[in-house]
């Protein structure tokens, strides 16, 4: 074969390879079904409208540019104790940030966040989403236990929603976030002949045994709340790319028939890291190029509801102590910025970009008390922990938020264009 025909050929090949992984995610979940009852009422202010998620009061389909936020300082008890973080000044501090940023919407992570936090955002238009922790790598997501237990902490975070939270100014609540890879393939080998659910608001069918178990979870939640509070908002499990939706990458943690698909409330709630499994090993975008926007394209692609990119960042740990995780951790701050900027351009000129309803940056200021491996890990912000420096700023004296370089700065000015 001639140089010329040869070249020729590989570009053919490529294009044709290109166009079926783009194609392929669309069929690799179908049968799958997941439906909210059309007799359960609609949220009052935000909405869902086929792929579009609306905003009654605006009149208008939203975009959320948003931050993670985890407000627990040095001095306070954290969350592996069963701590809320503290009521004091920080949320003057940092709600001034905050605005600086340009951030339309929080995603918050203490299950009870004080009154004083709520005190700073009526001084704002934000709004926010609750993150509703589950514990990730239960032996098994069937075991009534885990049910009962997990559906009593959802109940107190909807409660404390309601006595001090905005109820108002709340867009979701998201039962769940990163299930690990192995809990579910347990759980899933435990319970094969578990495959659909008809609850009173939400119905499953042709699923895996953990997305039974979301699907019950939130069933559970929009009838508590709807029954103690006479009005519902918008759910969704936050999932990772590690173990699906787009089930067609040679790197994923779960095999085909365990692949999570997150649609059992009324969005998609998805981290999305530039590193991730799943991520790393997609197709170049339509228009940039980048394997982050042909990841993206291909998940908008399969996608029957609105789409949020619920996190996404980088670490600056000094040290990346997962050499097979390249990504994790390790990164300079310098190179943050333009990593942000490539993010933002990847989701707004994505094939399939009306589908998403808004990107997080993960997150406000470092958390400096993970991951609790032992006693002292609480008290210092160690080097090999990456988990502890995802944030824009860093924690200077007496707890001031410091700028990471040009971070800040630089998500200003994304959060500013249209």
């Amino acid at each position: 074969m001639s140089p010329k025909l040869l070249v020729a050929s590989l570009a053919v090949f490529t294009l044709l390879a290109h166009a079926v992984a783009s194609a392929e995610p669309a069929a690799l979940n179908r049968g799958k079904t997941a439906r909210i009852d059309s007799a359960t009422p609609e949220p009052r202010r935000f909405v869902v409208r086929g792929t579009e998620l609306i905003d009654l009061v605006a009149g208008r389909q939203v975009f959320f540019k948003g931050i993670g936020y985890s407000p627990f300082l040095p001095g306070d008890k954290t969350p592996l104790s069963g701590a809320n973080p503290g009521d004091d000044g920080r949320y003057v501090e940092h709600f001034a940030k905050i605005r600086e940023l340009g951030v339309n919407y929080l995603h918050v992570f203490p299950l009870h966040l004080p009154a004083g936090f709520f005190t700073e955002l009526d001084k704002t238009d934000l709004v926010y989403g609750q993150d509703i922790w589950v514990h990730c790598c239960e032996e098994d997501f069937l075991n009534e236990d885990f049910f009962q237990r997990t559906l009593t902490t959802i109940k107190g975070v909807i409660d404390h929603t309601y006595a001090v939270g905005r109820p108002d100014r709340l867009v979701l609540f998201s039962v769940g976030d990163e299930l690990e890879a192995r809990a579910v393939t347990r759980t899933n080998q435990r319970h094969p002949e578990v495959r659909d659910f008809r609850g009173k608001h939400v119905t499953v069918t042709g699923r895996t045994p953990t997305e039974v178990v979301l699907a019950r979870l939130i069933d559970a939640a929009i009838d508590y709340e709807l029954s103690r509070y006479g009005r519902r908002h918008l759910y969704c499990h936050t999932s990772w790319t590690h173990i699906g939706p787009v089930a067609d990458r040679p790197d994923l943690e779960v095999t085909r028939e365990n692949i999570l698909v997150p649609d059992m409330g009324d969005l998609l709630c998805m981290n999305v890291y530039t590193y991730a499994r799943g991520v790393a090993s997609s197709p170049p975008g339509s228009m940039t190029g980048t394997s982050y926007q042909g990841y993206l394209e291909d998940l908008a692609g399969m996608a029957a509801k609105p789409i949020l990119i619920s996190q996404v960042g980088l670490s600056t740990s000094p040290v990346a102590p997962k050499p097979w995780v390249p990504g994790f951790g390790g990164h300079r701050v310098a190179e943050v910025p333009a990593v942000f900027t490539s993010i933002w351009r990847d989701v707004r000129t994505a094939r399939g970009k009306e589908k998403l309803s808004g990107l997080v940056f993960f997150e406000l200021h470092d958390e400096w008390w993970k991951s609790g491996e032992h006693p002292e890990d609480l008290s210092h912000h160690e080097d090999n922990d990456p988990e502890e420096w995802f944030g824009l700023y860093e924690l200077g004296p007496e707890n001031r938020l410091i700028p990471k370089g040009r971070i800040p700065e630089t998500v200003r000015s994304l959060f500013a264009e249209p």
